[in-house]
């Protein structure tokens, strides 16, 4: 088969790559739909030490069964799929507690940070255990699908945040998640929401997506207006979606006493922390990592139509096109957000 491989850092071929092998508990998925994730976009470079080459990355993707393994129950060939990016074994402690994204031989699709390696969907074919699909509906399309993921991992923040209609909430950070959690939280009363952002075109699609009010850091007087939007108290909640120390000080900053910081971006492996700011004012800090069963509820919300994806992507390309549409996106092209591969007919 064909796939879009990392074959050294900075180095992405479309070439012949050998087929998946499919287990007793598997189901072998043609690829019609991937999109290339921020996080598979840093990897490229080797700056995370995520992806180390040789790889097939790709974990936003979705599909057609055409094969099942001889354990796969209530599956079948031709049933339009998407599937969870972390592949995690069911006997694990945290996930017999329901905290699947937490256990401790979790697997993301696409990723090899040295202890594993799994190739992604940036394929025409891609084995996956039964126990990570998700059906898609009639009314979704394939590239809409692709999108799920990143609206699961927004929708997971949201959940841990302990969000309550009239929360006041705070994002930091409109890239393709930060805007999804803004979607979300204005669906599920939050008021107002406001985003930070200094990308004026990335604030602008906030707004489109739902923010009452968006803000550039480096604007003057910034903490004073931002601080009259929530009665000169800070936010309920704030959402750091970068990963970098002055986000992270940002949102701190401008949460409320004994309100909480959902930290969701991690570019970064270590930050400045304001410790005695958090202490004195009595802030929850919640991480949020990846996805914990908010599938089903991502692909809900895209066949009411209640998530719009469309304005998000940007281009569907061929696969064999990736490594061009990848160094655009690395080069951060302007105006440029998703881009769906799709496998050369």
């Amino acid at each position: 088969m064909k796939a879009l491989v990392l074959d050294e850092y900075n180095q992405l071929n479309y070439r012949d790559f050998p087929e998946p092998e499919i287990h007793s508990g598997e189901v072998l998925i043609e690829i019609k739909a991937c999109g290339i994730c921020g996080s598979d976009v840093h990897g490229m470079d080797g700056s995370t030490g995520r992806r180390k080459p040789p790889l097939v990355m790709g974990h936003e993707a979705s599909g057609v069964i055409i094969e099942t393994g001889s354990d796969v129950k209530n599956w079948k060939t031709g049933d339009r799929v998407t599937f969870d990016s972390t592949v995690y074994p069911l006997n694990d402690w945290f996930t017999l507690k329901g905290h699947y994204n937490l256990s401790n031989n979790r697997q993301v699709l696409g990723v090899s940070p040295g202890e594993y390696r799994r190739h992604g969907a940036f394929a025409e074919r891609l084995a996956v255990p039964q126990h990570i699909l998700h059906r898609i509906p009639e009314n979704v399309s394939f590239v809409e699908a692709a999108m799920v993921e990143p609206i699961a991992v927004a929708a997971h923040a949201v959940n841990v945040s302990g969000l309550k209609p009239g929360n006041s909430a705070m994002v930091a950070g409109a890239g393709m998640v930060g805007v999804f959690v803004v979607q979300l939280l204005k669906l599920f009363g939050a008021n107002p929401v406001v985003v930070i952002d200094i990308d004026h075109k990335k604030l602008k699609l906030a707004h489109e997506f739902g923010a009452d009010f968006t803000f550039n850091p480096k604007e003057k007087d910034i903490d004073e207006r931002i601080l009259q939007l929530t009665k000169s108290r800070g936010f309920d909640l704030t959402f750091e979606v970068v990963g970098i120390t002055e986000t992270v000080q940002t949102c701190i900053t401008n949460t409320r006493k004994g309100g909480t910081v959902v930290l969701v971006g991690n570019l970064s492996p270590e930050i400045q922390f304001p410790l005695q700011k958090v202490v004195t004012s009595e802030i929850t800090v919640q991480g949020s990592c990846a996805i914990k069963g908010e599938y089903e509820l991502a692909l809900d919300l895209l066949a009411a139509k209640k998530v719009d994806v469309s304005k998000l992507v940007s281009a569907v390309a061929p696969l064999s096109e990736g490594a061009e549409w990848f160094k655009r996106l690395y080069e951060k092209e302007p105006g440029l957000n998703k881009v769906i591969l799709i496998p050369d007919k």
